[in-house]
């Protein structure tokens, strides 16, 4: 896990991992997507792939990158003792709440309701 968050530290690699995310590209892509030289994109790359958070494959004359999420299973796992309830969570926790207090009031003003809808 340490190498995978000291592989993430850097924000020229998450910007890489960015945009793996969605599909593989090749080694020049990703340098012609950052204004650093392409030596620097070369040990970055190298820094993912060490961490495994990347693979590589050659094609041709080219080297391809993608994710290897697999990695990642571990840091996500230690974040989230970190991470609060969703806010989804706490909407749905807040309507159940709701609903429970109104079948208490409604039970209180009518004793010999059941919580169901009746017409006439």
């Amino acid at each position: 896990m340490d190498r995978v968050a000291g592989a993430i530290a850097d924000p020229v690699r998450r910007d890489i991992l960015v945009m793996l995310r969605h599909r593989r590209h090749s080694a020049g892509e990703i340098a012609a997507s950052f204004a650093i030289s392409r030596p620097a994109v070369s040990r970055h790359l190298r820094v993912l792939r060490d961490s495994g958070l990347v693979r590589d494959e050659v094609v041709g004359r080219s080297r391809l990158y993608e994710i290897d999420p697999r990695q990642f299973t571990d840091l996500v796992e230690w974040l989230a003792q970190f991470a609060g309830p969703l806010d989804w969570q706490h909407r749905l926790d807040a309507l159940e709440t709701e609903v429970r207090r109104t079948r208490r009031e409604r039970l209180a003003r009518d004793p010999t309701a059941n919580g169901e809808e009746h017409t006439a």
